[in-house]
């Protein structure tokens, strides 16, 4: 059992830069890769970024590649997401996610067994 809770979540304005944590209970965290979704509303939820159970491989979603930057501290049990230059049409909630399945880099949120409450993102044009 993991229970993820993410902080972090704000407003800013566009082009400004926000960095969300995802804090982990439990004593294996780092058997579990670790993924960022985000949904806006009305709207379907949607992969932004997963890191491998050492930190070692990221994968990101195209619309963040290169703004935003994922990693992990397993000896804090924590995610990071760096998000810089942010866009209004970043605005969503942003869910942490856990996945124990070798396919968490393929953006589907079916390969993610828990899930923290969420945190907003509004960014202001």
């Amino acid at each position: 059992q993991v229970q993820l809770v993410e902080s972090g979540g704000g407003l800013v304005q566009a082009g400004g830069s926000l960095r969300l944590s995802c804090a982990a209970s439990g004593r294996t965290f780092s058997s579990y890769a670790m993924g960022w979704f985000r949904q806006a509303p009305g709207k379907e939820r949607e992969f932004v970024a997963a890191v491998g159970r050492s930190g070692g491989t990221t994968y990101y979603a195209d619309s963040v590649k290169g703004r935003f930057t994922l990693s992990r501290d397993n000896r804090k049990n924590t995610v990071y997401l760096q998000m810089n230059s942010l866009k209004p049409e970043d605005t969503a909630a942003y869910y942490c996610a856990a996945s124990g399945s070798s396919y968490y880099g393929r953006g589907s949120s079916g390969n993610y067994e828990y899930w923290g409450q969420g945190t907003q993102v509004t960014v202001s044009s």
